[in-house]
């Protein structure tokens, strides 16, 4: 739940309730935020959930989990009652509690146990977590910073469209560049660039704003509009027309 979620229907909702609470200063160069979800539905919902390039530690009916980065949208079934507490870690900033390249857990979800060893919060707010994450902090790695460096230089900045910019914005190389990714964030820098230039793309339409979809995707670097909606619709789950009809 903490990606993008949206709801694909079919039951009515008693509640579904989202916070987002920041980390403490020592925990920011680790956390991007938490994100807490609870709901109550009468039979089955179907959540879309769509990704961006974060690692997170949930903590769901005494179990911690830690899921990678998703290349692709998931569905999640909530029925019932349920909540989840949720940990979105900096992209890049995972490999050093990790301990292994962070693509070994790319679309996977692993028992925490063997990252995080010890008992998870049997019931988990903000301070009983980040009271764990401290008793697991690991030291400090240059590299990670710079990933993370990395992927913030491709969330603010809305003129990198393609991959071989980005490495001479930091006087690297592309391949330098895709192990960098491998190793830290868990997916290439290619589907990063395309993740934050397709969330453009959705900020603009909720805004009301008219597009161009040909002149749109040669603008984000696609060879072709085809390619973007393939693309789109990977991430999103449906066509980039279908979903601009919604707005």
């Amino acid at each position: 739940m903490g990606r993008d979620a949206r709801g694909l229907g079919g039951a009515w909702t008693k509640y579904q309730r989202h916070a987002f609470p920041s980390p403490s200063p020592d925990l920011a160069p680790y956390v991007a935020r938490y994100w807490v979800v609870s709901w109550e539905y009468d039979e089955p919902y179907q959540q879309l959930i769509v990704p961006y390039p974060n690692v997170h530690l949930t903590f769901q009916d005494g179990r911690a989990t830690v899921n990678g980065v998703s290349s692709g949208h998931q569905v999640k079934v909530l029925d019932g009652r349920g909540g989840v507490f949720g940990v979105a870690f900096r992209p890049g900033a995972f490999r050093p509690f990790l301990g292994a390249p962070v693509s070994t857990i790319t679309d996977r979800s692993v028992d925490a146990a063997g990252i995080f060893p010890g008992d998870p919060p049997v019931e988990p707010d903000v301070p009983g977590v980040e009271d764990f994450l401290r008793a697991h902090l690991p030291e400090p790695d240059p590299r990670a910073r710079y990933a993370t460096d990395v992927v913030e230089r491709i969330i603010t900045g809305p003129e990198i469209t393609r991959v071989d910019e980005l490495a001479r914005a930091f006087g690297t190389s592309v391949r330098a560049l895709q192990r960098l990714f491998a190793e830290h964030v868990g997916i290439g820098p290619k589907w990063v660039i395309r993740r934050y230039r397709l969330h453009e793309v959705t900020q603009r339409l909720a805004r009301g704003e008219r597009i161009d979809w040909a002149v749109l995707a040669a603008d984000l670097g696609y060879s072709d509009q085809a390619h973007f909606a393939r693309d789109f619709r990977a991430v999103f789950g449906e066509p980039p027309t279908a979903y601009a009809r919604r707005y």
